[in-house]
């Protein structure tokens, strides 16, 4: 699999941005989402579209973060709204095989200034 995420940079307390992520080498049964990890943190799952349709949110981001999927382009977009100093991070699109998830781009820098 082969993902181009973009739409990472910076952006004031309660800016928004909004991030895409096209894939090659993937299905409709695939799913697809949004990782993130700040520098010595986890990895947090921040949204996902399960292969059936369902979409998943981390509580940190409920109300601000909208994610959707384009099956004709094998795409993900992520649009967040009212961003937070905590959201500051690296986001990694994630594609997703049954249960099991990776990450394999380089990622995208989000960091949103107090």
């Amino acid at each position: 699999v082969q993902l181009v995420e973009s739409g990472g940079g910076v952006v004031q307390t309660g800016g928004s941005l909004r991030l895409s992520c096209e894939a090659s080498g993937i299905t409709s049964t695939n799913g697809m989402g949004w990782a993130r990890q700040a520098p010595a943190t986890q990895v947090e799952w921040v949204s996902r579209v399960l292969s059936d349709g369902t979409i998943v949110y981390a509580d940190s981001v409920k109300g601000r973060f909208v994610v959707s999927r384009d099956n004709a382009k094998n795409a993900v977009y992520l649009q967040m709204n009212n961003l937070k100093p905590e959201d500051t991070a690296t986001y990694y699109c994630g594609v997703g095989y049954g249960s099991a998830w990776v990450r394999p781009g380089p990622g995208t820098q989000v960091t949103v200034s107090s």
